[in-house]
């Protein structure tokens, strides 16, 4: 009864603890906000233990790495964060000035992501924004939307074909799938057909926990559509080095073309158009609906839009980029 009384009595609550449980619920690691804060350890550890009495929960709970938020505060978090940034609003913090901005961003995306977007957003962060900091993770999409719902994440960038409920997404760039191998595969003697294509072996990039499934059932959906299959032998976890582990392998690899065009040309790699149709698909910043109303949000966003638009296309030079054959009936 008394925690109550004191929730609805807001004199009787020191609403810095807010700050605490939204950092807390970001970085889910004690010492890691109390470094976010400019805190002690012992401090936040006494701030944790008072919101625990406060809200009657433990909020979050140990775990391999860190900490594990409780279901309550899970579904604390999107009000937490919105009460905040009214907060921030009536108290003038609402204002960004990147030059002069001690902002925490953090938001998740793959190592295609930090490929393609990541350098040249960093280096105007690092040339406008100096003060600011940027955290990158890298979650499944399930994981990755509820958090950017809940206030724990800013963004989260990526390839999203359904956009989750209580998140929008801002189309970055539309990328499309290309096929790379060894130069001297014998699937590209004369050309890659769709024969050679699909008695290859292949490799697939489906990195555990982000739907890396969607990038198989997504070409094999394609091939399903005109009656044909492909074989794949191994499964990798990362973009970025996947297209030169086939060098030296009867592998071939399909692959995000970015993946390729924005690494250092390799004469031993032979990138390809699919001798079949598949569709391309658009990379996207997932973000909260209201994100835009937040200054320094908007302002992130805006850079990542810019940084997108820098990205290269079309393949790594020295590296051969046929148009499909047609395959003719035997």
């Amino acid at each position: 009864m008394h925690i109550m009384h004191a929730m609805n009595n807001l004199r009787g609550i020191d609403l810095n603890l807010l700050v605490v449980l939204e950092a807390l619920l970001a970085e889910r690691h004690v010492s890691r906000a109390a470094t976010r804060l400019a805190m002690s350890q012992p401090a936040v550890s006494h701030a944790l233990g008072r919101l625990r009495t406060l809200l009657d929960d433990p909020l979050l709970e140990r775990a391999p790495g860190g900490m594990r938020p409780t279901p309550r505060a899970l579904a604390l978090a999107p009000v937490l964060a919105e009460s905040l940034s009214l907060a921030r609003r009536v108290v003038g913090q609402d204002a960004f000035v990147p030059s002069e901005s001690r902002r925490h961003f953090r938001m998740s995306m793959s190592d295609y992501g930090t490929l393609v977007v990541l350098p040249r957003l960093l280096r105007t962060l690092r040339r406008l924004a100096p003060g600011v900091t940027l955290d990158v993770v890298q979650l499944s999409r399930e994981s990755a939307a509820a958090r950017v719902r809940d206030g724990v994440l800013d963004l989260a960038l990526g390839v999203f074909p359904v956009i989750p409920t209580g998140v929008v997404a801002t189309r970055l760039f539309v990328e499309r799938f290309v096929c790379v191998g060894d130069r001297r595969h014998r699937a590209f003697r004369g050309g890659l057909t769709l024969a050679r294509y699909c008695a290859a072996p292949h490799a697939l990039v489906a990195v555990r926990g982000l739907d890396g499934g969607d990038a198989l059932s997504e070409i094999d959906t394609a091939l399903a559509a005109i009656g044909r299959t492909r074989r794949v032998v191994t499964v990798w976890p990362h973009f970025l080095p996947a297209p030169r582990l086939v060098l030296g392998t009867d592998l071939l690899l399909t692959i995000a073309e970015r993946t390729v065009s924005e690494q250092p040309p390799d004469p031993e790699l032979a990138v390809h158009t699919l001798p079949f149709e598949v569709a391309p698909f658009s990379f996207v910043a997932v973000h909260r609906p209201d994100a835009l109303e937040d200054e320094g949000r908007s302002w992130l966003l805006q850079q990542i839009m810019t940084a997108s638009r820098g990205s290269s296309r079309g393949a790594a030079r020295g590296a051969p980029q046929r148009k499909p054959k047609r395959e003719t009936k035997r």
